[in-house]
């Protein structure tokens, strides 16, 4: 979607309503007597920290307790800590036989202890018995011998193939963890490994913060939601991408709505939604038609970033709602969008989300990297062996390149020569390569 939103567009920032929200918009740049004044436009790095504490100030209280399965997703809102010893007591890690002292063993049972079961009595010095993995180990037990590591003779008595050293392929009680300890820090995304590790650990439930709901608006009447363009008319590409792309940040997506070039419906649409984070697309720059910013202002909203120096995506927006909910206003192009999408609506979701915040990434470029004289750029780039290497169509009106990404890297103003290290964004969908330096 080629949108009206440019990258140069000033726009004004909008009054407050909240002085508690001072923490995070800073200073007040409100022109004398209440109305929208000047502005200046945040640098990119001070940005991405408002939206993170915009997130983190909105989290205060949000959490709940879910049984395992439903927290799949979620963050853990404190920290994960063993309620019981893993393993729970002494266990065999093999398929074998248990033993007692010294060999050769006379076998005292014609069954096997297994999983579940427990031994009866204690194991006599010189005895064996068949044991199954996971099984109890029996008191007295010293060691246990694998089954292709023991052989039987005419007697019946027990030998081992190979040297018996004591406590051999038995996972002693506590070998994991002892109770209290502490297994996962607040944070961690509960995955299914997450959920194993908590099942075995004794948690029924899990103390988790929940996923931020989001409804995405997308503005314009010049959007056509199938066929080919005609008359004027273009396809909507954010309405496809933007939910989505929200969901992989670990938001849940309620809906995506198409809203027409209208003040009134755009207010409507943006006061009747229920989510805690409502993203537009388009109407942020200062045009005829573009009416975020009077609709927040007569919504009574709070501006928290309004413009950013950065390219694409200049006129992307942070507004506080009321009541812990927020707006990010991204830009119409496509590319300009997606920088919103990193830049705000990221940090914002993560704090959000309670998920804890991935170390900085940073990579070498391949060649020199071109810069914005007083921005910073966020340009796609894919990973080569000698470095960054900037992809091919990545104007602010284009998707082409970023499709193919592995991610964006964020190059200072003024740019930079040849083996400079760049902090990476990568995408939802991809990871740090190997190689890379963490800072």
């Amino acid at each position: 979607m080629t949108s009206r939103d440019g990258d140069a567009g000033e726009v004004a920032e909008i009054d407050g309503f909240d002085d508690a929200l001072a923490l995070v918009a800073g200073p007040p740049t409100e022109a004398a007597g209440g109305g929208p004044g000047p502005h200046r436009a945040l640098d990119w790095p001070e940005a991405r920290l408002r939206a993170a504490r915009a997130g983190r100030l909105a989290r205060a209280g949000r959490s709940h307790r879910v049984p395992g399965e439903r927290a799949l997703g979620e963050a853990l809102a404190q920290p994960l800590t063993a309620l019981t010893d893993l393993p729970s007591f002494d266990t065999s890690a093999m398929d074998g036989w248990a033993v007692s002292g010294p060999g050769p063993w006379s076998v005292v049972a014609a069954e096997s202890v297994l999983a579940g079961h427990a031994y009866a009595g204690e194991l006599p010095d010189g005895t064996a018995v068949r044991i199954a993995t996971g099984a109890r180990i029996p008191p007295e037990a010293t060691a246990v011998i694998r089954s292709e590591h023991a052989r039987t003779d005419e007697a019946g008595r027990l030998h081992a193939r190979h040297r018996v050293v004591q406590g051999q392929d038995i996972r002693p009680r506590g070998q994991e963890c002892r109770s209290g300890d502490s297994l996962l820090s607040e944070g961690t995304t509960v995955t299914p490994a997450v959920l194993g590790l908590a099942a075995a650990a004794g948690y029924d439930t899990l103390h988790t913060v929940p996923r931020p709901t989001v409804e995405v608006l997308v503005v314009g009447d010049e959007l056509l939601t199938e066929g080919l363009p005609h008359g004027g008319l273009i396809r909507d590409a954010l309405g496809p991408m933007v939910g989505p792309w929200l969901r992989a940040l670990g938001a849940d997506v309620r809906a995506t709505r198409r809203v027409r070039d209208d003040a009134t419906a755009l207010q409507r649409a943006i006061t009747g939604s229920k989510a805690d984070l409502v993203v537009t697309t388009g109407g942020t720059a200062a045009g005829p038609v573009d009416h975020v910013h009077p609709v927040l202002h007569k919504a009574g909203a709070k501006l928290l970033v309004d413009g950013v120096s950065v390219r694409p995506g200049h006129p992307m927006l942070l507004a506080a709602l009321g009541a812990g909910r927020h707006l990010v206003g991204l830009p119409g192009n496509p590319l300009a969008a997606v920088s919103g999408l990193l830049t705000l609506a990221e940090p914002l979701l993560r704090e959000l989300a309670g998920r804890t915040a991935p170390a900085p990434y940073r990579a070498p470029v391949g060649k020199d990297l071109r810069g914005h004289p007083h921005h910073t750029r966020l340009v796609p780039f894919v990973h080569r062996d000698d470095g960054l290497e900037p992809v091919h169509f990545n104007g602010p009106a284009m998707l082409r390149g970023i499709a193919v990404a592995d991610g964006l890297a964020v190059v200072p103003p003024g740019g930079v020569a040849p083996g400079a290290l760049l902090e990476v964004l990568d995408l939802p969908w991809t990871a740090p390569v190997a190689g890379g330096c963490f800072t």
